[in-house]
C-alpha cells in the first residue's frame, strides 16, 4: 500500500510589520511617479507658453553640439587680450619723445636733477650738495674730485632716463669730492664660555669715507 506524500507546510500569514513595509514602499513609488508626471506637465506648459522661435532655440540648445569647445582658462585665458602697437607708430612716437627731451636738456628747462649711482657695492640715490658716508676705503685723498661712472638712473621734473643697466658716459656726468676719511665708532665683540676660563674681547673699527656730491650734468645726446 503506497504512502501518501507529506503535506507541505503552509507559510504563516504576513504580520503587521511586513504589511507596513509593503505599504511604505508602494507609497514612495506612487509619490515618485506623481513627481515625474508633474515635472513633465510643467515642461509641456512652458513649451506651450514660449514663442515658436524660442522653442526652436531651446530644443536646438539641448541637442548635442559637435565641435564646440567649452570656454575655460585653457581655451581662453582670463586676462584680456593684449594688442601690440604698430611698429611704425611706435617708432614715430619714440622719435618725438627723444626730440622733446633733447630740447629740454639743451635749453636747461629740466629743474633739479637726481640720480641713482652704484658705488662701493651699494646703490645711492643722490642729488647735488648731498653728503654720503660709505664703509669703504678709497684711494683718493681728502679734497680730490672723483667721477661716479656707474649711473643707473637720472630724473628731472618732466622726464626720467633709465639705463639698461647703465647710462652712457657721454650722456650723464656725476662728480663728487672726498670730504673726510675716518673710522667708525668702535664696536666690541665679546666671546665668553662659562666655567671654562675662556674670554676673548675684540674691538672692531671700520674705515669710512665721506663724499659730497658736486654736480649732476646731462647732455643732449639722447638717441
Amino acid at each position: 500500500m503506497a504512502t501518501p506524500p507529506p503535506a507541505r507546510a503552509t507559510p504563516p500569514p504576513p504580520g503587521p510589520r511586513f504589511r507596513f513595509r509593503v505599504g511604505v514602499t508602494a507609497m514612495a513609488a506612487g509619490l515618485a511617479v506623481a513627481g515625474l508626471a508633474v515635472a513633465a506637465a510643467r515642461r509641456r506648459a512652458a513649451a506651450f507658453l514660449l514663442p515658436p522661435a524660442a522653442r526652436h532655440r531651446s530644443s536646438r540648445s539641448t541637442s548635442p553640439q559637435h565641435g564646440l569647445v567649452a570656454k575655460t582658462s585653457l581655451s581662453s585665458p582670463p586676462w584680456p587680450e593684449v594688442k601690440l602697437p604698430d611698429p611704425v607708430e611706435e617708432a614715430k612716437h619714440h622719435a618725438e619723445v627723444v626730440q622733446k627731451v633733447n630740447e629740454l636738456i639743451a635749453t636747461g628747462q629740466y629743474g633739479r636733477l637726481f640720480a641713482v649711482v652704484h658705488f662701493a657695492s651699494k646703490q645711492w640715490k643722490i642729488t647735488s650738495e648731498d653728503l654720503i658716508m660709505m664703509d669703504n676705503v678709497l684711494e683718493a685723498e681728502c679734497g680730490d674730485r672723483i667721477r661716479m661712472e656707474k649711473v643707473l638712473l637720472v630724473g628731472a621734473d618732466d622726464f626720467t632716463l633709465v639705463g639698461r643697466p647703465l647710462l652712457r658716459k657721454d650722456l650723464v656726468r656725476v662728480e663728487a669730492t672726498v670730504i673726510e676719511k675716518t673710522e667708525s665708532w668702535p664696536k666690541v665683540n665679546m666671546r665668553f664660555w662659562k666655567r671654562h676660563n675662556y674670554q676673548r674681547k675684540k674691538i672692531i673699527m671700520n674705515p669710512q669715507t665721506v663724499l659730497r656730491i658736486n654736480t649732476i650734468e646731462i647732455f643732449p645726446c639722447l638717441s
